[in-house]
Parts: C-alpha cells; sequence; structure tokens
C-alpha cells in the first residue's frame, strides 16, 4: 500500500519522563518511581510511527548542534525517517519536554521548543520537491506559524493533500491554517479552545466540527481518546470506537493516531477506513510505556490491520 511518501513538517524534542504517584502541584516535590528519556516532538512522533507501519516518510525539522540533536538525528535514521531536510544550528539548544506520567497514565508536559523555532520558510521552500513527491503533507503548530503555513501553501500548490494537527492548543489560528488544511485532526480539548463549545457528547463534537468546516477545512478528524474518533465531511459524521485496553501511558496517543492516518492515506485508504484503523493502532500504543517506544511496528500488529482495502 504505497502511493507517495509521507512528508512531516515540525519539531523534534528529547522527552524526559518521570514516572511519579500523581501529578505534581505548582510549588510541590514528589519522589518518582522510574525516569527514562526518549525521542518525541509530535512531528518527530508521527514522522517515526509512520515509517514503523511502513511509510517511507522524510522529516523536515531542525535540531541543535549539541548531544540531544545527534541523538535524534541518529534514532531518525534507526527508524527509516529520511533525514535529508534536518536541519542543524548551534543559535539554539535542541527542544526538550520534561513529562511527568502518572500510574493510571495520565501526563503532564512542558516543551522547550529550542531549536524548532528557528526552522525557517527558506528552508520548507528548498523542501518542496519532496513535498510535490509526497502522498501526505502533516503540520503541528510546534514550529513557527509562518512556517507551518508556508508548508501547507506550498503543498496545496503542488496538489499535495494534507492533514493539520492543530497542537498545542491554541485559541485562534491564521484563516490560512484552516484554508489549506484537507484535514484538521484536533482532540477534544484542542477542539473545544479552537470553538469555545463543549464536545462532551457525539452532537457536540459533531456541532463543533462542523463550526471548524466552516472555517475551511474539507474535513475534521475529531480524536475522542477511548472513545475513537469521529470523522466529519461532505459525507457527513461518522463515529468510529476505539478498542478497550489496559491503559499504561497515553503519552504519544494522538501523534500515533496522526502518523498511522498519515500512512493509510498515503496508501490509498479512504478517510473512513484510514482514520478506524488508526484509532486501533493508538490503543494499542497506550499499553506501553513510553512515546515513540510505544509505536508498534507492523508486525506486531494484526495482519487484517494493515491487509489493503478496496479503495487501495
Amino acid at each position: 500500500m504505497s502511493r507517495g511518501p509521507v512528508v512531516v513538517v515540525g519539531a523534534a524534542n528529547l522527552d524526559l519522563i518521570s514516572y511519579v504517584p500523581r501529578l505534581p502541584t505548582a510549588g510541590e516535590t514528589l519522589h518518582g518511581s522510574s525516569f527514562q528519556m526518549g525521542y518525541g516532538g509530535k512531528g518527530a512522533n508521527q514522522a517515526v510511527m509512520a515509517a514503523k507501519l511502513g511509510s517511507a516518510v522524510e522529516m523536515v525539522a531542525k535540531l541543535g548542534t549539541d548531544v540531544f540533536g545527534d541523538g535524534t538525528h541518529d534514532n531518525f535514521r534507526a527508524q527509516g525517517v529520511d533525514t535529508t531536510h534536518v536541519h542543524r544550528t548551534d543559535a539554539a539548544f535542541s527542544g526538550v519536554a520534561p513529562i511527568a506520567v502518572d500510574p493510571h497514565g495520565a501526563n503532564a508536559i512542558i516543551i522547550v521548543t529550542g531549536a524548532n523555532d528557528l526552522l525557517s520558510v527558506d528552508e520548507i521552500e528548498q523542501a518542496r520537491p519532496s513535498i510535490a513527491a509526497a502522498g501526505v503533507v502533516v503540520c503541528q503548530l510546534e514550529i513557527p506559524l509562518e512556517v507551518t503555513a508556508a508548508a501547507l501553501r506550498i503543498a496545496r500548490e503542488e496538489g499535495v493533500s494534507t492533514i493539520l494537527n492543530p497542537a498545542p492548543a491554541r485559541e485562534q489560528l491564521p484563516d490560512e491554517l484552516y484554508l489549506h488544511a484537507d484535514i484538521l485532526c484536533p482532540n477534544e480539548p484542542e477542539t473545544s479552545l479552537l470553538t469555545g463549545g463543549p464536545v462532551e457528547t457525539l452532537e457536540q463534537a459533531t456541532e463543533q466540527a462542523q463550526l471548524l468546516r466552516e472555517r475551511g477545512t474539507a474535513a475534521v478528524v475529531l480524536t475522542l481518546g477511548e472513545r475513537g474518533c469521529l470523522v466529519v465531511d461532505d459525507h457527513g459524521a461518522t463515529a468510529l470506537p476505539s478498542e478497550d485496553v489496559e491503559v499504561v501511558d497515553t503519552t504519544g496517543a494522538g501523534d500515533a493516531f496522526v502518523g498511522s492516518l498519515a500512512h493509510f492515506l498515503a496508501g490509498g485508504a479512504d478517510l473512513r477506513d484510514a482514520a478506524g484503523r488508526a484509532s486501533r493502532i493508538a490503543a494499542i500504543s497506550v499499553t506501553g510505556r513510553g512515546t515513540q517506544s510505544s509505536f508498534p511496528h507492523a508486525a506486531d500488529l494484526p495482519p487484517e490491520l494493515l491487509a489493503p482495502t478496496a479503495s487501495d
């Protein structure tokens, strides 16, 4: 199932993960039970997830010339992600993300973006040939908005489908992002922040997704955690349930979903089929610890989950 590479334009961070008895309150010091480091950043996570499923993946990002940047660059290559457009700078440290995870899998994350903030519009333009050849281009909001906007605009000019994951959450987005995103993929809090409305029920979620569509995006895939996801487009609204699993760590589940969605769409699956499969893979990811380390490889998944469909 291969019709074009997945090109991800976004951030790469080093995750510093502490497992704690509960999430700390302001000014509190807690003893954690264990600690680990992992490679992260929403863009990097989504790229690695797609690569683990078998997509050809190219990453467009910027790292510092430091040990974290060296490790991140090596990790991309080890995961099969093309690093032609992964730039380096000595003007800032590589991005980091300290994460606290409680015994129920809930997490709190602080992102220090560092070198990610220095990715430029000119460097996105340098990646135009890769964007033009892509099956799908994926963006998020961890890099400067004008850089994300440039990537989406170039993809539109080249006739390439786009996914925008509006995370970390913001109250407002430039109109251009909606207009150039074929698929907007927010979670519940991100949707509420963008629209100002509730998403506690499927009816409410559908209403808020339609509000987002009115701003210019063709389709909304709203992730609903353990409830699965909701697809809203010209064909109506379709709720796709998730699988019932034992949650260990929810860190990166949204990125597992977006990376999987990109993989299946780049391979030619229709949106509902792709979203349903992505929801199942995201559920599998929360049964393991860490971020990229919890993402399953294609060989670890049930064969029917990766089997071609009539639309492939």
